[in-house]
């Protein structure tokens, strides 16, 4: 039974949502699966990936075929390049505590380029709702009414 990882379309009409899922390659697309690993949602920007790594490698060693958007959504979570540390383990190429150690510092930086890349498009997004004028105006504190209904005295000069 050749077994694919492949995305199930889920949302509404130009609201696509997408289900990363292990299915038989003769099933529909939207149609029965074997087993749910993770979610994509490409209409926030930057898109939103969840994936179970654990369970997606599991799948590629079994021979699973991820089709080519899911190649690229596992690239980018560093699934592939787990896979390619653990097969130069089995190769006897280094051991299993220096292929963590390389993806962990894969990891880390791939975390900062994506938390650079968020915070680019939050400033982005405020950028454009604001006109292009974003510059923060100083805090001024508006005086408050006292309690015997008298108003608090005017500075002069205004």
């Amino acid at each position: 039974m050749p077994v694919k990882i492949r995305l199930q379309r889920h949302g509404s009409k130009k609201r696509p949502f997408y289900f990363i899922v292990v299915a038989d390659a003769r099933a529909p697309r939207d149609g029965k699966f074997i087993q749910k690993i993770g979610t994509y949602n490409p209409v926030t920007e930057p898109a939103v990936i969840q994936i179970d790594r654990q369970k997606a490698l599991e799948w590629l060693t079994k021979g699973a075929q991820p089709t080519d958007t899911v190649r690229k959504i596992l690239s980018t979570k560093g699934v592939l390049y787990l896979k390619h540390l653990l097969r130069g383990v089995s190769l006897g190429l280094f051991d299993q505590a220096a292929a963590m150690e390389k993806f962990q510092v894969w990891h880390a930086e791939h975390e900062a380029a994506e938390a650079k890349k968020r915070d680019e498009a939050r400033r982005s997004r405020f950028k454009q709702r604001s006109g292009g004028n974003y510059q923060r105006r100083p805090y001024t504190p508006t005086p408050r009414r006292q309690e015997g209904g008298e108003a608090p005295a005017q500075p002069q000069g205004e």
